[in-house]
């Protein structure tokens, strides 16, 4: 005889609907919060570095010209993610666009590329993210106005303790 699987707990979330559990706890996603954009800047540093010294040797200058850029990019990530949730979905996408297209602009640029081609492909790459994150931010804004509004209102918090009382 065939048994269903046993299916996990789920929290439930302030409204009451189930809610997949958090697998990390909130110190792994304060590190993360500081550890990807670290590794992100160190990967950025490294291919604007590499791409500076066209196949050339290794030098001093181009080792601190990878590490200052990686120093930028990390700051301004941290930055981004400190200022960008607290605007509107298309702020907050407009931001994160500009900042990956610039990022993708300057590494072009390093490549010894035109100045007319690095901005076309840092454009289409800014374009492309605020499409994507307008939708996602608009969506998720959108999905939270949803669940507001079908969600049944606790009338035990405005004093009262029910419709008639």
């Amino acid at each position: 005889m065939a048994h269903a699987a046993p299916r996990p707990q789920l929290t439930k979330s302030a409204g009451g609907r189930p809610r997949a559990p958090d697998v990390f706890d909130e110190r792994t996603h304060r590190a993360a919060r500081v550890v990807v954009p670290l590794l992100l800047a160190l990967v950025f540093g490294f291919w604007a570095a590499a791409n500076r010294r066209y196949g050339g040797p290794i030098t001093g200058w181009n080792l601190l010209f990878g590490f200052l850029s990686a120093l930028v990019f990390f700051v301004l990530c941290l930055a981004l993610q400190s200022v960008a949730p607290k605007r509107g979905p298309v702020a907050h996408a407009a931001l994160w666009a500009a900042f990956s297209g610039s990022a993708v602009g300057f590494l072009v640029r390093q490549a010894n590329e035109t100045l007319l081609r690095s901005a076309w492909l840092g454009l289409v790459v800014a374009a492309g993210v605020f499409v994507l994150l307008f939708y996602r931010y608009y969506a998720r804004k959108d999905a939270a106005r949803t669940r507001e509004a079908t969600e049944p209102r606790d009338d035990t918090s405005m004093g009262r303790a029910g419709p008639f009382g």
